[in-house]
């Protein structure tokens, strides 16, 4: 992210003394498009490289976004929360999209899955989601196998209960083991107005199969 994108306040809190305060504008980290994709701009926190998911193993996350009731309903592309598998240097699969991603457009707050070509939406509600604390808890394994599996829960309510591919595959230039890595925060297409997200609350840990 840009400088002073990030602020700690207040303000608006989920628990505790403070949260995160994330504020785009347009330009921010901007990617120009290509081909396959707009130009695009983000400002978002990626969790630390030694905490990434392997494949194979499950793990669980938590965390709390709020949207303010000010926030823009619009068609643009955004992407507030997303799960990217590692993509081996200069390899095709640079480009892909995240596996899975929470998404605000239009109103509307869905999730998707992409293993290939084809996006899948596998929640969507479009429910007034703004001026409210969306707590998302989720169990993930990510896999190339029919092993893989997401189980989602919003405000304490299931969303989710998927079972299948989670894991793009070799063919696509992905190694055996895939690493996946978690952001969030704001993620969109180039427009001139601002947004503003607030996070709190994020948690993870590795599941102990037993």
């Amino acid at each position: 992210m840009v400088k002073n994108a990030l602020d700690f306040q207040s303000a608006i809190v989920r628990n505790g003394h403070a949260a995160a305060k994330i504020t785009l504008n347009t330009g921010d980290v901007f990617e120009a498009g290509n081909s396959k994709s707009h130009g695009s701009e983000r400002d978002e926190l990626c969790e630390a490289k030694d905490l990434w998911a392997v494949e194979g193993k499950e793990y669980e996350y938590g965390f709390s976004l709020f949207l303010p009731d000010s926030f823009l309903i619009v068609p643009t592309r955004l992407v507030i929360a997303q799960w990217k598998q590692k993509c081996p240097h200069d390899s095709a699969c640079s480009d892909d999209s995240p596996v899975m991603a929470i998404r605000y457009v239009s109103g509307r707050l869905y999730m998707t899955l992409q293993t290939g070509t084809q996006e899948q939406v596998i929640f969507q509600t479009t429910e007034e989601i703004r001026n409210k604390w969306l707590d998302f808890k989720f169990k993930v394994r990510f896999s190339r196998l029919e092993n893989g599996a997401i189980n989602a829960w919003l405000n304490e309510k299931q969303i989710i209960n998927f079972k299948g591919i989670t894991s793009y595959s070799t063919e696509r230039g992905y190694t055996n083991a895939s690493m996946f890595y978690f952001k969030m925060g704001l993620y969109r297409n180039v427009m001139p107005e601002p947004m503003t997200i607030y996070i709190d609350e994020y948690s993870k840990k590795e599941i102990e199969n037993k």
